[in-house]
């Protein structure tokens, strides 16, 4: 006979319904403890930040006012926030030169700034724009360096290949291949020719488009994962 299946529980591995309820809950607590805890660190960051922007506004009014002070004390306390805010995105000399490009830009528009906005959303729009314009030039120079390039070491020809093999992808086939060939394995024009079967008008056409589309989609890709989410710009001009 088959033995009858054992219904008593065993007390190591089956907790009762009550125990499981209380475990639950406590998780329950806990976790909109942790979701308080961090509403309230959010809200005051925010509230730090806005009052920041506050401050920033009376020094730009003060600045337009004539107020040399007042103006020297604004471009000290931007020219900290705008270098957190760059170097959490950029490469350290890039990051650099966003910083002196932004504090040109504030001082150009300083008298185009109208008191009755919020200095919050200027200050952070033109902070975006120069991170945009820095990203775009960095995509522009690394197209242009592989345009260029005559690649002789194999090492480097790899870390080059790993580096563009992404956005090779979304390249056609011809375009993509020739420049694997030419501007990454070395290779020349006509023996890339002989290799593919392209003329070798063909090979230069194809390369020539082939890394003017690798640019503009690798300043496309950057500008995006900048690019808010929300309209609110001064969640994104958090250092």
């Amino acid at each position: 006979m088959n033995a009858l299946p054992d219904k008593t529980l065993n007390a190591t591995t089956c907790a009762s319904p009550s125990r499981v309820g209380d475990a639950a809950r406590r998780r329950s607590a806990s976790d909109l403890a942790v979701l308080r805890r961090r509403a309230a660190q959010t809200a005051s960051r925010s509230a730090k930040r806005n009052r920041h922007f506050e401050q920033w506004g009376c020094l730009m009014v003060a600045a337009q006012g004539g107020e040399r002070f007042a103006y020297d004390q604004l471009l000290r306390e931007l020219d900290v926030w705008l270098r957190r805010y760059y170097r959490r995105r950029l490469p350290q000399p890039a990051a650099e030169d966003a910083t002196q490009d932004a504090l040109l830009a504030i001082h150009a528009g300083r008298h185009a700034y109208a008191p009755s906005r919020p200095f919050g959303p200027w200050v952070a729009a033109i902070a975006r724009h120069k991170l945009i314009d820095h990203i775009r030039d960095a995509a522009r120079f690394a197209a242009l360096s592989l345009y260029e390039m005559s690649i002789t070491d194999h090492g480097e020809a790899g870390t080059s290949t790993i580096a563009v093999d992404d956005l090779l992808r979304h390249l056609k086939p011809a375009q993509a291949h020739v420049i694997r060939l030419v501007k990454l394995q070395g290779i020349s024009i006509k023996g890339a020719s002989s290799a593919t079967g392209q003329s070798t008008a063909l090979v230069k056409v194809n390369i020539h488009r082939g890394l003017k589309k690798l640019a503009a989609l690798a300043a496309d890709d950057a500008i995006k994962s900048t690019r808010p989410q929300t309209g609110d710009l001064q969640k994104y001009a958090t250092p």
